[in-house]
């Protein structure tokens, strides 16, 4: 048996399953039909504001709310092909759920390097 990983270790392997985008290459992928899914929780988005446009699923209701095929799906959860560009606050645990939603066969979701805070940052669309 090998040596559990380490958060480091194991966020390192995720992220090399994963096409990660800037801020403008998300912008451009939303632009393009991507679905935005801000997995903030409350409190950073009344501090910091939103992304126009974006859904927001908190973490803990992400995989049930855009499994295609699970019964408490939003409407936007339309199928496995769907392009999903997960948010967090600064790009962390945004990449652990589109690793999550990938093994739900989702296997086109990525998030943001640098998280909404990267986005803020590149003066793209904020409100609130």
């Amino acid at each position: 048996m090998s040596e559990p990983l380490g958060i480091n270790e194991h966020l390192e392997r995720v992220r090399q399953g994963l096409r990660r985008l800037g801020p403008e290459e998300a912008f451009e992928a939303a632009a393009a039909g991507a679905l935005l899914v801000d997995i903030r929780y409350q409190a950073l988005r009344e501090r910091d504001g939103l992304i126009p446009g974006a859904l927001v699923v908190e973490r803990n209701e992400l995989e049930w709310r855009l499994d295609p095929r699970g019964s408490h799906r939003l409407p936007q959860a339309v199928g496995h092909d769907l392009r999903i560009v997960v948010i967090c606050n600064e790009g962390y645990a945004s990449s652990l759920a589109a690793a999550s939603l990938h093994q739900l066969g989702l296997r086109r979701a990525t998030d943001l390097v640098g998280g909404f805070q990267a986005w803020k940052a590149s003066g793209l669309p904020v409100t609130g």
